[in-house]
Parts: C-alpha cells; sequence; structure tokens
C-alpha cells in the first residue's frame, strides 16, 4: 500500500484535508524496524518524525531513579515525533520497537515547509489537539484505574473485544505499559488465573472476561472452534 493510500485510511488522520494528505505522502519514506530496535533515544537530536504503519513502538521517559516509564504505546497510523517541531530540536522520550514494525520516516525540514502552508497548518493543529485528548486520558488511565482494569483496557485497546488473545510484545513490555512491575503483573496472571477470569495456554490468554469487563461463560475443551 503507498503512503496517499495508507493516510486515507487511517483514522487519524481522517480529519484531514485529502490535499493535506496528498502533501504528507510524498514526503513519507518508509522504514523496517526489528523487535527492541530503537528508533531514536531520549535527547538525541531530531531529525526526523514518524508514522506508524504495522507493529507496536513504545515511547519510553527514563525517570530520576532511573525507572523506565512507558508514555504511550503507538497504535499504527498515528504520528509521533513531533515535539521536534516545535519545543525543542531534541527527542524527550527514546522509541523503541515492542514488535516487528513498519513505518514511515519524514524529515523535520520537509515537513517545516508544509508547515508554512495554512491548510496543511490548520489540519495538523487539529491532529495535535486529538493527540493531546488521548494524553490527558492517559494520565487519568494511570490514576484512575487499578492494575487489573488497566490490564483489560490494554488488552481491549490493542486487540478488541476478543475472547483469545496472543500477545505480540513481551511479559515486560506489557508490564511497563499498564504500569506495573514485570513481577506484579505475572502475580496478576496468576490470581486472574485462579478467579477463573483467564487461562494461560503458552503466550495466549484465554478470556472469560472481555476487555470491557463483561463476563462470559468460560470456553469448555468441546468447544474449541468456539467464534472468537
Amino acid at each position: 500500500m503507498n503512503p496517499a493510500e495508507y493516510l486515507a485510511r487511517c483514522d487519524y488522520f481522517r480529519g484531514v484535508g485529502e490535499r493535506s494528505r496528498e502533501l504528507l505522502a510524498r514526503i513519507c519514506v518508509p522504514r523496517q524496524l526489528p523487535r527492541k530496535a530503537v528508533l531514536f533515544s531520549e535527547g538525541s537530536r531530531g531529525r526526523s518524525l514518524f508514522i506508524l504503519v504495522e507493529g507496536t513502538v513504545g515511547l519510553h521517559k527514563t525517570s530520576e531513579s532511573g525507572e523506565l516509564i512507558v508514555i504511550k504505546v503507538v497504535q499504527p497510523g498515528e504520528l509521533f515525533g513531533e515535539v521536534i517541531l516545535f519545543e525543542q530540536d531534541r527527542y524527550p522520550v527514546s522509541a523503541v520497537a515492542m514488535a516487528a514494525s513498519q513505518l514511515y520516516e519524514i524529515a523535520r525540514g520537509r515537513f517545516s515547509a508544509l508547515l508554512e502552508r495554512e491548510d496543511f497548518r490548520n489540519d495538523f493543529i487539529a491532529m495535535l489537539m486529538r493527540k493531546q485528548r488521548y494524553l490527558a486520558e492517559r494520565i487519568r488511565y494511570l490514576t484512575t484505574f487499578d492494575v487489573e482494569e488497566r490490564f483489560f483496557l490494554f488488552l481491549r485497546e490493542q486487540f478488541g473485544a476478543r475472547r483469545e488473545i496472543t500477545p505480540n510484545i513481551s511479559k515486560k513490555d506489557i508490564a511497563a505499559v499498564i504500569g506495573t512491575t514485570p513481577e506484579t503483573y505475572s502475580r496478576l496472571l496468576a490470581r486472574l488465573a485462579r478467579e477463573g477470569k483467564i487461562r494461560l495456554r503458552g503466550r495466549t490468554l484465554l478470556l472469560s472476561v472481555l476487555p470491557h469487563g463483561s463476563i462470559l461463560p468460560a470456553r469448555s475443551a468441546a468447544q474449541p472452534n468456539e467464534p472468537q
């Protein structure tokens, strides 16, 4: 799929005018990122911004105590790294591929040139406002919900309302995303299994609770092909 077709299908760019999408697509350069690869590091000079096409990228920040905090998990179709256009020329976070990923890289200078167009600038400001609302929701998520609620909300956000889920990122990364430690996450899985809310089959999670919290009848061995 070429960049113009991809951007036209993305919810993130749905409010952007067709002409603005076409101009943006012209400066998108495809790039592959293997799992665990560092796209950019906190404090490094920013030369590009990015659009995730496929996969999972985590934006990490290091606290004063040295703890790694996941600020955001980028969803396919989202723009990220745009902070270098305005506040500073260095990335305030690190971006790491949590799974093998495809993305579009956009040179900072070429994007800045597009911002000189009033129509493109207005569309871009609208995109930033949508992202700001997401970040505000992320803060509410971390401060309002307990770890079990954050876990099921994460599953809903990443995989939809499914009964059978095989995460494409490590347990350590999932723990970071939901704001807990790997040890606490392992204890959470064990407790949910004891309570009958999930079953574990290798890396696969079999849920008797949908990600939005509705209780489902447990799947029996006689129903292996039940639709998800």
